[in-house]
């Protein structure tokens, strides 16, 4: 059964950092892109970063880039989320979700497994 676990969420001051991972088990995550994705309260879902599967290729949405950074490691099967710098509008669920292929892709349709999430909460 493909499945994906983030990891790594929490409280944190504004300013702080978390890492986030996100663990594969039941594939072959290092075929894939991976991207990383959040629901802030009362928003729709957004990507915030993705990597392709051999990890040359990434891409950051404007809010984050500069202070997130996304990376992977395919022999652990585990795609990273470093996240600096962070303010109050990060808080949110964070998800991740493998591509189809091993591109990163726009759409959050053309992922096609997802981990459960986990929160992030920024506040003073």
């Amino acid at each position: 059964q493909w499945q994906l676990v983030e990891s790594g969420g929490g409280l944190v001051q504004p300013g702080g950092s978390l890492r986030l991972s996100c663990a594969a088990s039941g594939f072959t995550l290092p075929r894939y892109a991976v991207g990383w994705f959040r629901q802030r309260p009362g928003k729709d879902r957004e990507k915030v970063a993705c990597i392709s599967s051999d990890g040359e290729g990434t891409n950051y949405a404007d809010s984050v880039r500069g202070r997130f950074t996304i990376s992977r490691d395919n022999a652990k099967k585990l795609v990273y989320l470093q996240m600096n710098s962070l303010k109050l509008e990060d808080t949110a669920v964070y998800y991740c979700a493998n591509a189809y292929d091993s591109v990163c892709r726009t759409s959050e349709y053309d992922y096609r497994n997802w981990g459960q999430g986990t929160q992030v909460t920024v506040s003073l």
